[in-house]
């Protein structure tokens, strides 16, 4: 962290060149985008270079480093670069000061570069793992301020930087503790004033009209922004986050918004296939997986993460073409699914690959996807007592249709931010018929819930149609116990509490 911070204070110091190289998520155009900000604020224009997903891949290349380093004093990777050794001395022999700030899990050797700053490096023992990228960039420019401000150096403004911060940190699926929690709920706060033009710009076109909070982020505004990365230019992210312009910001708004409703349908064509092809192999083992030719590399990470939410199984997407296969995989709580694929990529078997624990990717030939992924299932099968216990769904109370209302939700949310590492309070209306139910979308179930007293609760269930919960609650002519979380609708300019129904269990 030193060395970093001493090479970016010095960079904006002696006017250099610098380049952002990021990758093309969430967490890597927040990142981007809070380095652009800083250097922006100390007068250099910054270059931003995403690579494209699906002709350059993840992470940084040999071709692209070497003319990023022609034309520039310091490259800076964010959200990837720990295990790009050939690209990173590339760019050191062309020239190039480079530096790594990530998150990704390392391997025993480090890129010979300027400094790698990474809490999931081997010898790291801050303690701070669970931070995203952009929390790490976050960090690094409080360490570059500080030594402007030792230097009696104009440092810019952090604090309206948290609104990024926390979009990635939720996004990328984060554990909301320690700092990661403080950083989430100072970030929010951030985002209620609208400072940031396209983040401004998106929340109105995802129709995002109440306080922000850590379900917007992750489920409206991110996989917009992830959208340009998974289906359309890669740069569309970092450059709404990083925009200042608000016309520029409302057309890739509403560009970003109709590439996410393009890659929605993407997904749904190709989620059936890999449902019915990762059915088609025992699904009781320690791993789900499909793979095929022309499914589209943008969108195998969500359907990793579908396969994973219906088997309850570690799981891997992969796309294949011309004979490549390029691959996402998600895990479940208390499996480290990316120390399991870095195994892989040291034992030849794939061609590169890691991640974090809950979320990895992978690069493969196409005839050695079979036996990647047996190994893959004999490197998960110690976890079988985690991935096979029983599964269970904890509650936090039960509450009548009545005592569900705005005002308890909003005294909820002041424990919050919700999120991985700390889910919102469940809660169960107990003894409860639909009284009204139907099928909204392709897999979605709405419903008005009456209890015992009469009393009656709007709810919906998200993507349950085609799986038992959707029968039961579709087709249920007596009470049930309904189990979910709490939250505010204001469609229509009528405030009122929702229950996300969860689960049922069938009132005895």
């Amino acid at each position: 962290m030193d060395k970093a911070a001493a090479v970016l204070a010095s960079a904006a110091r002696g006017n250099s060149k610098v380049a952002i190289f990021g990758d093309y998520d969430v967490d890597g155009a927040a990142s981007s985008a809070l380095l652009a900000d800083w250097f922006g604020a100390v007068g250099l224009k910054a270059t931003v270079y995403i690579p494209d997903r699906i002709d350059e891949g993840y992470g940084p290349n040999v071709e692209a480093m070497t003319e990023l380093a022609r034309s520039h004093d310091l490259i800076i990777c964010v959200d990837c670069g720990t295990l790009s050794h050939e690209p990173i001395e590339a760019a050191v022999a062309a020239g190039a000061k480079v530096i790594v700030a990530d998150h990704h899990i390392a391997g025993e050797a480090l890129p010979v570069c300027d400094a790698v700053v990474n809490p999931n490096r081997h010898d790291d023992d801050s303690g701070m793992g669970a931070l995203c990228a952009a929390g790490v960039v976050f960090l690094l420019l409080i360490a570059a301020n500080r030594l402007r401000r030792a230097a009696g150096e104009a440092t810019p403004d952090l604090i309206g930087m948290l609104d990024i911060v926390a979009l990635a940190t939720v996004a990328d699926v984060a554990q909301l503790s320690g700092l990661n929690r403080a950083l989430v709920r100072q970030g929010l706060k951030v985002m209620a004033g609208r400072e940031r033009p396209g983040l401004r710009a998106l929340a109105d076109v995802a129709g995002v009209n109440s306080q922000p909070n850590a379900f917007h982020l992750g489920y409206l505004i991110g996989p917009r922004v992830n959208a340009g990365g998974r289906i359309g230019k890669a740069d569309l992210g970092a450059r709404l986050l990083s925009t200042r312009s608000e016309e520029e910001a409302e057309g890739l708004a509403h560009e970003l918004d109709r590439l996410n409703a393009e890659r929605r349908q993407i997904e749904a064509d190709i989620l059936e296939l890999a449902i019915e092809q990762a059915e088609s192999r025992p699904v009781d083992g320690p791993l789900v997986w499909a793979a095929e030719d022309g499914w589209h590399p943008g969108v195998v990470g969500i359907i990793a993460a579908r396969l994973k939410e219906k088997f309850n199984r570690p799981a891997v997407v992969i796309g294949i073409d011309k004979g490549q296969g390029k691959g996402s995989a998600r895990s479940v709580n208390g499996v480290d699914l990316g120390s399991a694929i870095a195994a892989l990529a040291r034992e030849n078997l794939i061609e590169k690959g890691g991640g974090h624990k809950m979320a990895a990717g992978l690069s493969v030939a196409a005839d050695r996807i079979e036996p990647a992924m047996e190994r893959l299932a004999e490197l998960l099968s110690k976890y079988m007592n985690i991935i096979s216990a029983p599964r269970t769904l904890r509650i936090d109370g039960a509450l009548s249709a009545a005592a569900a209302t705005p005002e308890l939700v909003e005294m909820v949310e002041t424990a919050g931010p919700f999120g991985a590492g700390a889910p919102a309070p469940r809660f169960v209306i107990a003894d409860a018929r639909i009284a009204f139910g139907k099928r909204v979308g392709d897999d979605h179930f709405r419903a008005t819930l009456e209890d015992a007293s009469g009393a009656r609760l709007d709810a919906i269930a998200f993507r349950v149609m085609s799986g038992p919960l959707g029968v039961a609650l579709s087709e249920s002519r007596g009470r049930l116990h309904i189990a979910g979380r709490l939250e505010i609708d204001d469609w229509g300019g009528r405030r009122k509490a929702k229950l996300h129904i969860e689960d049922a269990a069938v009132a005895e």
